[in-house]
């Protein structure tokens, strides 16, 4: 079993790294003198270059995950399609945990209109995108079925993205903390359906071209509920980043998620709904591995 973690681990850790390189812009120099036109914030950039915190429940799990995920998200001028992939390992018997994730693979397609608002050299890249790698670590501050699950969250964005030149990823550095904190409201004795609560609160902060305000900073939130019966889980909530300039830098989800368990294996389908600076409805479904 050891050896089967540590192989997956290496395996995944090379795809990731995989997207990592070939950073060169087509364009070149041409159009390196538009970058001071860009709005570093949700509106004007692709569906993944601000991912928005999950909201986790207020507790860790104990188990490895690894996860193959595509998506398709959806906005007035601009097609989607991506390949996302996550592992996430836990440290201590679950009082710790280190999550990286990346989108592997985007493709997209933008209208002429959303081109010329977003200051992108152009519409479409054959080759497709590649995401940041992300990485994240937790703690279990609190753990209380008498009164609640809490936990925090530190993430760092590395600046691994490409096509900055179509405004896909930002090829700048992100950073987020929160609390995650969970309750449930009832639990049958039995263990096999509960009903809880859970929010999260924080500080989301990236970098950006404004020669002034090298900086964006912004408080996060979500809060939802979530369901559990036999192998479903239903999870839903309402998840938003509140940035200071206000120029695209408010969007605000509703989510989705319903995951299905058998013996280790969990299939997991997600809507999410963008409002305000959130541009776009994304559908997405994912075979998750536990070890």
């Amino acid at each position: 079993m050891i050896l089967k973690k540590k192989t997956t681990c290496l395996l995944f850790t090379v795809l990731l790294a995989s997207t990592a390189v070939n950073k060169g812009y087509a364009e070149g120099d041409e159009w390196r003198e538009n970058m001071k036109y860009l709005q570093y914030s949700s509106r004007y950039f692709g569906p993944n270059a601000f991912p928005m915190p999950e909201l986790r429940n207020g507790y860790l799990g104990t188990r490895w995950e690894v996860e193959l995920r595509g998506e398709y998200h959806d906005s007035e001028g601009d097609r989607t399609k991506d390949v996302y992939a996550r592992l996430f390992i836990p440290v201590a018997e679950g009082r710790a945990g280190v999550e990286v994730n990346c989108v592997i693979y985007e493709y997209y397609n933008m209208t002429g209109e959303t081109v010329e608002e977003r200051h992108a050299a152009g519409s479409y890249w054959d080759h497709g995108a590649h995401g940041d790698i992300i990485v994240s670590s937790f703690y279990q501050l609190v753990k209380s079925e008498k009164w609640a699950d809490m936990m925090l969250e530190a993430t760092l964005k590395t600046a691994s993205g490409n096509r900055l030149v179509d405004a896909r990823f930002t090829d700048a550095a992100t950073y987020w903390f929160n609390v995650n904190i969970g309750r449930n409201l009832y639990k049958r004795p039995d263990g096999k359906f509960h009903l809880r609560i859970q929010g999260l609160a924080g500080f989301y902060c990236w970098m950006t071209n404004d020669m002034v305000h090298r900086q964006n900073d912004a408080l996060i939130y979500a809060a939802g509920i979530s369901g559990a019966f036999k192998n479903l889980t239903l999870n839903a909530d309402i998840a938003g980043i509140y940035g200071y300039k206000n120029n695209g830098d408010r969007p605000l989800q509703l989510r989705t998620k319903l995951n299905y368990e058998y013996k280790k294996n969990i299939l997991s389908f997600r809507y999410r709904h963008g409002m305000k600076d959130a541009l776009y409805d994304t559908l997405s479904l994912a075979y998750i591995r536990c070890f």
